[in-house]
C-alpha cells in the first residue's frame, strides 16, 4: 500500500517550502508619489517590517545610466544589507514603480545594456568580492535547465550567490494594487494556458510542448490548455497560468485577451520588449499589421494576472523564461519569485519579474530561520554563508598568491564586518593585529590610514601611507594621499608637491587627484596653476564640498568675490557641516570686506 500511494504522488511532489516577509527588502523611490504608494500598501499587506523598507531617491524615468545606477541603486541597497548583516537572510529585493528599468548601454548579445532588476541580482555576488563584467550575460546558478522538475529546490543563500529580484509595477495605482491583493490570496484552482503559433520545429513552441507533457505527468492534464495551431485562445475561464508568443505571433493582433485569470495567475510571453515600459501614456497602440509595435506585459496585468516576466530589451529566445520549468515549479509549492528565476537561464540581462514574490498557493511551508540564515561565523563576524564565500573570494586573490596565512586575511575581514558595525575602535583593532601578523597587507594599510585621519592621528596615518608607497610605488592613489596628508597635515609642501604632480601625471582627469595637486599648488602659493586645476576637480565631481570649499578660497585669494561666494554656498548646501570648520569662518569674513 505504501508503495502504491508514493506511485500515484505527482510527478515533483517534494518537500517544499516558502520563505517570509522577513526576508524582503522592499526598495521605494521617494522621488515617484506611486512608488511610495503602493510600496506601503505593500508593506501593510504582507507585514514588511519598516525596517525591512529602503527609501532612495532616483531618477522615475525608464533608463538609468549604468554609474547611476551603481551610485544611486546598487550603493543604497549594498550598504542598507551590510549595515543590517542582512546579506543572508535577504533573499527577495522588490522594487516598486517608478524605479528606473533598463540600464543603458551597447545592444548585442555582448552588449551592457541589461534590465535593472536583473542586474542587481549580482548585489551578493558583487559583496562577497567577485568582479562581475558589464558585457553580456551571466549564467543563473538558480536555472534548473535540463533537470527533472523534482530536483527543483527551494532559494536561500546555502546554494545561491544571488538574489531574486522583482517588481511591483503596471499602468497605474489601481493595477498594482490589483497585482499585490491577488498575490496575497492566491487560488488553487484554474487552467494553465499554452498558446503556440503552430511551428513543429520553433523552440519555443517546443518548450510550451512540453510544459503540457510535464503537467499532465503530475496529475494536471485536465487543467492544461495546449494549443499549437494558429488558432489564438481566447476568452477561456478560471486561467491559472499563460503562456504565449503575444505580437511574435501573426495571429495575434489584440492586446487584451477576455481570460478570467484566477488570482495567483502567473503570465510569460516571447516578446523582445514586453517590458520597455509601464506607463500608459507610453503604451503601443494594439499590435498592427505593420509589425511595428509589440505586446505590453503591463496589459495582462492589467486584465488580471498576477505575475509575470517581461524583458526591457532584445532577449534572444534562448534567453526567455521557459514555461515548462516555469508551471510545473509554481504548482509543485514554489512561490512565484523562485519559479520564476528557476525558469530564467540568465542574469545581468533583460529580463524582469512582476509580481509578489511570497505568493505561493501550493507551498506547504516555511523555511525555518536557522535554515535561511545560519547566524554570524565568528571567524569573519559576517553571516555564516556570505562569510564563508567572502573569506573565498579573498582567499584566492593576489593574497592567497603572495602566502598569506588564512588568519590574517579573516583579521581584515573582521575588520570589515566591524566598520559595518560603525565599530572603528574594533576594526582598527583587527587591522593593526593584521599588520602585525604581516605588513604585506595594502588594503589593511589603506583602511588604517584613513582610520587614523579620523582619529586625528595624523603621523600614524602618513606612517601607514608610507609603507603604502613601498608597497606601491606607482599608485595615484597612495601617491595622492600622502601628498595631501604631508601638505594639509604637517605643511610639508617641499615633499609633498612632487608626489602630487606624479599622482596627476599617472591618473590625469581624476578629480580627486587634481583638487590635492591644485590645492597644494595654492598653498604653495602658485594660484595661477592652481585655478583650472580646482576648476576642473568642481566640474567632474560637483557634488563634493570639499572641492568646492577649495575653489572658493583660491577664488577669493586671486580677487574674484562673486566665484568665491557662489563657489562657498554650494558647498555649504552640500554639507552644512563646513559652517563650523575655522577656514569657512576665515573666508566669510574675508568676503565681508
Amino acid at each position: 500500500m505504501i508503495i502504491r500511494l508514493v506511485l500515484l504522488l505527482p510527478l515533483f511532489a517534494v518537500p517544499l517550502f516558502a520563505q517570509t516577509a522577513e526576508n524582503v527588502l522592499l526598495v521605494l523611490n521617494e522621488a515617484s508619489p506611486t512608488s511610495m504608494e503602493v510600496g506601503m500598501y505593500y508593506a501593510q499587506k504582507r507585514g514588511i517590517p519598516q525596517s525591512n523598507i529602503l527609501r532612495i531617491k532616483i531618477t522615475v524615468d525608464d533608463s538609468i545610466s549604468r554609474q547611476d545606477f551603481e551610485r544611486q541603486i546598487e550603493l543604497p541597497v549594498r550598504l542598507w544589507l551590510s549595515r543590517n548583516f542582512a546579506q543572508d537572510r535577504i533573499l527577495y529585493i522588490v522594487l516598486t514603480k517608478g524605479i528606473p528599468l533598463r540600464i543603458t548601454g551597447t545592444p548585442g548579445k555582448d552588449g551592457t545594456a541589461a534590465s535593472v532588476d536583473s542586474e542587481l541580482t549580482l548585489l551578493y555576488r558583487k559583496m562577497a568580492g567577485q568582479a562581475i563584467p558589464p558585457a553580456g550575460q551571466v549564467n543563473n546558478p538558480y536555472f534548473l535547465g535540463n533537470a527533472p522538475p523534482a530536483q527543483a529546490r527551494q532559494f536561500s543563500h546555502a546554494d545561491c550567490d544571488i538574489y531574486l529580484v522583482s517588481r511591483l509595477d503596471g499602468y497605474d495605482n489601481t493595477d498594482i494594487r490589483g497585482l499585490i491583493d491577488r498575490g496575497f490570496a492566491p487560488a488553487k484552482e484554474g487552467s494553465i494556458v499554452l498558446d503556440g503559433k503552430g511551428s513543429s520545429d520553433e523552440k519555443g513552441d517546443i518548450w510550451l510542448e512540453e510544459a503540457a507533457d510535464l503537467l499532465a505527468k503530475a496529475g494536471f492534464s485536465d487543467r492544461t490548455i495546449f494549443d499549437n495551431t494558429k488558432k489564438v485562445i481566447t476568452g477561456t475561464k478560471k486561467v491559472l497560468g499563460y503562456y504565449s508568443w503575444g505580437s511574435n505571433d501573426p495571429e495575434i493582433r489584440i492586446r487584451r485577451f477576455d481570460f478570467e485569470f484566477m488570482p495567483g495567475a502567473l503570465a510569460g510571453m516571447f516578446v523582445s520588449t514586453d517590458g520597455r515600459t509601464f506607463k500608459e501614456s507610453l503604451a503601443a497602440q494594439a499590435p498592427a499589421d505593420s509589425g511595428n509595435s509589440q505586446s505590453l506585459a503591463a496589459d495582462l496585468i492589467r486584465e488580471g494576472a498576477t505575475g509575470i516576466s517581461a524583458h526591457v530589451s532584445e532577449p534572444y529566445l534562448e534567453g526567455t523564461v521557459r514555461p515548462n520549468i516555469l508551471f510545473p515549479a509554481y504548482l509543485s509549492g514554489l512561490n512565484l519569485i523562485e519559479s520564476y528565476y528557476l525558469a530564467m537561464p540568465y542574469l545581468s540581462w533583460q529580463t524582469i519579474v512582476v509580481g509578489d514574490p511570497l505568493c505561493a498557493p501550493f507551498r506547504t511551508r516555511s523555511l525555518t530561520a536557522q535554515e535561511i540564515d545560519k547566524g554570524i561565523d565568528p571567524d569573519t563576524e559576517f553571516p555564516a554563508y556570505f562569510g564563508t564565500r567572502r573569506l573565498r573570494a579573498i582567499s584566492v586573490t593576489a593574497y592567497r598568491k603572495a602566502g598569506i596565512h588564512p588568519d590574517t586575511i579573516r583579521l581584515m575581514l573582521r575588520s570589515e564586518a566591524r566598520l559595518a558595525k560603525q565599530d572603528q575602535a574594533g576594526a582598527r583593532q583587527s587591522l593593526e593585529e593584521a599588520i602585525a601578523r604581516d605588513d604585506r597587507l595594502p588594503d589593511a594599510h589603506f583602511v588604517l590610514a584613513s582610520l587614523y585621519e579620523v582619529a586625528q592621528e595624523y603621523d600614524k596615518a602618513i606612517g601607514r601611507y608610507r609603507r603604502l608607497q613601498q608597497l606601491l610605488p606607482d599608485n595615484p592613489a597612495v601617491l595622492n594621499n600622502l601628498a595631501y596628508a604631508l601638505a594639509v597635515r604637517k605643511n610639508n609642501i617641499e615633499e609633498a608637491l612632487p608626489l602630487a604632480e606624479k599622482a596627476y601625471g599617472l591618473a590625469k582627469g581624476n578629480p580627486t587627484v587634481s583638487d590635492t595637486l591644485g590645492w597644494i599648488y595654492y598653498l604653495a602659493g602658485q594660484n595661477e596653476k592652481a585655478a583650472k586645476l580646482l576648476e576642473d576637480a568642481v566640474r567632474s565631481a560637483p557634488g563634493n564640498p570639499e572641492m568646492h570649499l577649495h575653489f572658493a578660497v583660491l577664488s577669493e585669494a586671486m580677487g574674484n568675490k562673486l566665484a568665491s561666494e557662489v563657489a562657498l554656498q554650494r558647498a555649504l548646501e552640500i554639507d552644512p557641516k563646513l559652517e563650523s570648520r575655522p577656514e569657512v569662518k576665515q573666508l566669510k569674513e574675508k568676503l565681508k570686506k
